[in-house]
């Protein structure tokens, strides 16, 4: 897929970006859209930087070297329970679910609930030979809405504390499955990646591996606790968040962890999901991609 030119002026992304970590409303995002439209129509714009995700789609649902389930995990410490969607590969001999054990990896989404572009993301990590789950931390109310802006309304309405043991117990369920090696790694994207960090904290030597995509990093007084090897992807023009690494790498080297981490030039916030094609950055999507697999495959398959 190659990104689309860029026709939108840098102030539009960032309101988008404002608009679904919800701090403005929607009415502001929609009047200062009007302000930066410039030649173009508001709708244009808007319609621009809202998500697609049949455009994103790397992996089908419906391809036949995947079997993809819906599983119910208990979470007495949370929500009581956490729904999430469970991909594996398919031996290409038998072309039914493979029963050899693999490395899991779980899958966190941003602020809006399971979309359609995370259970792809899971999709592409079964593709590369893992078992990975993605849990939705909607599942209390009702599960992802099919909605990116309600889902967001769903996620400021949850306990956050709950909503973190939700995320754990998915994480020691998919470690303690038959099928798992019982080795696992945590990836996620703006609050998964800040979700991936909490995993790295919370589990310790449970976790193997955590891959934040521009998430923000532990309370300083928690990083010795990690025991995973850490790789942290950052946007260069996501400044705030990317201000956060040099002391997250100081930090993780005076703790003895195994880490690296990249910011990404000319990306911003939300770069990996191709499914908003103007935060999309290819060349910084498919190089941090393809240090995750590769970081995944040393950590948590070995």
């Amino acid at each position: 897929m190659k990104s689309p030119e860029r026709k939108l002026p840098p102030e539009a992304i960032e309101l988008y970006n404002e608009f679904i970590h919800g701090e403005i409303s929607r009415r502001s995002f929609l009047e200062g859209v009007q302000r930066l439209a410039g030649g173009l129509a508001a709708a244009t714009v808007i319609d621009a930087l809202m998500p697609n995700y049949a455009l994103g789609q790397q992996v089908s649902r419906t391809d036949d070297r995947i079997k993809a389930t819906y599983e119910t995990v208990p979470s007495p410490k949370g929500n009581g329970s956490i729904k999430g969607y469970l991909v594996r590969p398919i031996s290409a001999d038998t072309r039914d679910a493979t029963v050899s054990k693999l490395p899991g990896i779980i899958v966190i989404h941003e602020n809006r609930g399971l979309n359609p572009h995370i259970e792809d993301i899971a999709r592409r990590l079964a593709l590369a030979n893992f078992m990975a789950f993605a849990p939705d931390a909607l599942t209390s109310l009702g599960g992802y809405p099919g909605d990116d802006y309600k889902g967001g309304q769903m996620f400021n309405q949850i306990d956050k504390s709950k909503m973190s043991e939700d995320m754990v117990a998915a994480a020691l369920w998919l470690k303690a499955r038959p099928d798992c090696t019982g080795k696992i790694g945590a990836t996620g994207f703006c609050y998964g990646g800040s979700t991936a960090n909490m995993l790295a904290v919370r589990l310790e030597a449970d976790l193997a591996a955590a891959v934040p995509f521009y998430g923000g990093p532990p309370a300083a007084a928690d990083i010795p606790k990690i025991k995973a090897a850490v790789l942290v992807h950052q946007g260069e023009l996501d400044t705030r968040l990317a201000a956060t690494w040099p002391a997250y790498d100081q930090a993780l080297t005076a703790a003895h962890v195994p880490h690296e981490g990249y910011i990404y030039p000319g990306a911003g916030h939300g770069f990996n999901c191709d499914a908003t094609p103007e935060r999309y950055n290819k060349a910084a999507a498919d190089l941090a991609w393809q240090r995750t697999i590769d970081w995944f495959n040393k950590y948590v398959r070995s």
